[in-house]
């Protein structure tokens, strides 16, 4: 079975449950630490399905979100010298995390923030962050802020575009993205002058 017609399966039985919120923070934790699958492709048509609890849906997103955050952060900082290698092999290059390693340790607050936002996979941010022990207020600080602009973005989309949200989330969805990361990114190259 295409992963397509699955995922639209699961945000069906989702939508209908009474556990849709536990359901959605579950989600969204996995999203951010194991399961390579955007979270949009569930919430967008649970946000459309469920308008009333729009908000509710965003807010256990990122709560679900902050919570692997934690998590992966926690693996970072005191598994990495065991099982580090391994997630390197797996999930990027050495010659990545070096380059991500840096970053962290020069600019972490903002590399954090970009990283939340673009679609890039977010456990690169968390192992880095733990790994090189990065203030844990600021890591969870720019996870708060580049999740909740991501997930309370799609619910301002749904609020506004209703059953159009979908089509135009397909649609704009890279040009926002690029738009956002390069506000981010501004900030950042701001923050650095100035700072």
């Amino acid at each position: 079975m295409a992963l397509g017609k699955k995922v639209k399966q699961k945000t069906k039985k989702l939508v209908d449950s009474k556990h849709m919120l536990k359901g959605i923070t579950l989600a969204s934790f996995l999203e951010s630490t194991i399961v390579p699958v955007p979270l949009e492709a569930v919430m967008v048509p649970l946000m459309q399905a469920r308008r009333e609890s729009l908000w509710k849906i965003a807010l256990m997103a990122t709560i679900g979100c902050i919570i692997g955050a934690i998590f992966g952060y926690a693996l970072g900082y005191y598994l990495f010298d065991i099982i580090g290698q391994w997630l390197i092999d797996t999930f990027f290059s050495q010659n990545q995390f070096e380059s991500v390693k840096q970053q962290m340790q020069s600019q972490g607050f903002w590399f954090v923030m970009t990283l939340g936002i673009a679609p890039i996979p977010f456990q690169v941010a968390m192992l880095a962050a733990g790994a090189t022990q990065f203030s844990l207020p600021l890591f969870l600080l720019a996870t708060v802020i580049a999740r909740a602009i991501r997930y309370f973005g799609l619910a301002i989309v749904v609020y506004y575009a209703g059953d159009k949200a979908e089509q135009l989330i397909k649609r704009y969805k890279l040009k926002a993205v690029i738009v956002i990361t390069l506000v981010v990114l501004l900030l950042w190259w701001l923050s650095s002058v100035l700072g």
